[in-house]
């Protein structure tokens, strides 16, 4: 998510009309300087100049011809990434377009994610209170409450989330149905030195004591959003495992964020290679992370799209991608963008709920419109305009 400009090739500095000696121009006169009456340069068998060099053959024709391939080099390369460019985002517009089937509206498993004020005591019960009566006119069943984060060597301290009791007691009284879920992530050590090495058996076992730990306190599920997480990542597989039986255990899903799937073969080994930071998961990735997981929900906004209707046709894409290879016994949520920043990543005109829920709704249309556990995922509860909520619920709640 480039501008061109084109020369006339062959004119200019060091092309056929360029700098250089004049075509004909010998450096002489071709009538000796000696006595009028006295015999010319070539009637003394001298030898006469030859015409100019040609192009290749020296001075600055060479060089010309060297300009004239280095400009043509530019040009090809330039329309070597800008026409998969352009394909490839009038394949999105056209993503975005057509009718939604009857009946792709919520299932009443969607999702927000909360912020740390809900559990570190500047919320009070009056702004619970609030909540709930919010959530009565959504399809909203999972509130992901942060809190974390996880500290590097994957422990959590207790003292992260001290009002976390309170708010689920208060949340299962006024909004009963509800699952209150604890969000807990951490930056991951693959692209910065400092965060959770998930290479390390122990740091795995921290985190699966901390899960335990705060399940304890009484919340209904777990939800990880671990960042930066590579493409196949086995050490992540095999936390995963070991977090399903904690939560099996305890009787609450186990909840993920992921990252969105390869919009094309093996784009994220493209990033990874050019940038250092493959976005994206193969979508053979995503399934194995779904297959052991009861809730995925896919991170489907910083796409860096500049429009739109191809931030909606990406949507509709990825939600394809990704219902494809989700099994049916694990509840599949799409992200949907509530806050507003511009930054390379996200474009808040572009990005919008309206375009977000038109998206899921026809990836869901074209691939499983019948898929009964579905949803989508608000993010952020403390960056959204009443704007966002009113899409949301006149365009995926009805």
């Amino acid at each position: 998510m480039s501008r061109n400009a084109a020369a006339r090739p062959g004119w200019g500095r060091g092309g056929a009309a360029g700098h250089g000696p004049e075509r004909g121009d010998t450096g002489m006169s071709g009538t000796g300087t000696g006595d009028e009456n006295g015999p010319t340069v070539a009637e003394a068998g001298e030898p006469s100049p030859g015409p100019p060099a040609p192009d290749g053959e020296g001075g600055k024709g060479g060089a010309g011809r060297w300009k004239r391939w280095l400009k043509r080099l530019a040009l090809a390369l330039a329309l070597t990434l800008l026409l998969p460019t352009l394909a490839a985002a009038v394949a999105l517009r056209v993503n975005y377009t057509g009718d939604p089937a009857d009946g792709t509206y919520t299932r009443n498993r969607d999702a927000i994610w909360l912020g740390h004020a809900w559990v570190d005591g500047r919320k009070t019960d009056n702004d619970v209170t609030a909540l709930a009566e919010r959530l009565e006119s959504t399809g909203i069943r999972d509130l992901y409450v942060h809190s974390g984060p996880l500290e590097h060597d994957g422990t959590l301290p207790k003292s992260s989330y001290p009002r976390a009791r309170r708010l689920i007691t208060t949340l299962h009284s006024a909004a009963p149905g509800i699952r209150v879920q604890a969000w807990l992530g951490d930056e991951l050590a693959n692209e910065n030195p400092d965060g959770l090495h998930l290479d390390r058996a122990a740091t795995r076992a921290a985190v699966v004591r901390s899960t335990r730990e705060i399940l304890a306190t009484g919340f209904d599920g777990v939800h990880f959003d671990l960042e930066p997480l590579h493409s196949g990542d086995q050490d992540y597989l095999t936390l995963l495992d070991s977090l399903r039986t904690v939560t099996r255990g305890h009787g609450v899903p186990l909840s993920i964020a992921a990252h969105q799937i390869d919009p094309l073969p093996a784009l994220h080994r493209v990033a990874g290679a050019l940038t250092g930071h493959p976005k994206w998961w193969s979508q053979e990735y995503f399934g194995q992370v779904a297959r052991r997981v009861d809730q995925i929900a896919v991170m489907s906004y910083d796409t860096a799209m500049p429009l739109e209707s191809l931030y909606g046709g990406y949507v509709a894409q990825q939600t394809s991608l990704a219902l494809e290879v989700t099994p049916p016994s694990t509840d599949l949520l799409m992200g949907l963008p509530f806050f507003h920043e511009n930054d390379l990543g996200h474009r808040a005109a572009a990005e919008t709920v309206r375009a977000a829920v038109r998206g899921v709704r026809l990836g869901l249309s074209r691939t499983d419109a019948d898929r009964a556990r579905f949803g989508v995922a608000l993010y952020v509860d403390f960056a959204a305009t009443e704007a966002d909520w009113t899409a949301y619920e006149r365009d995926w709640v009805r």
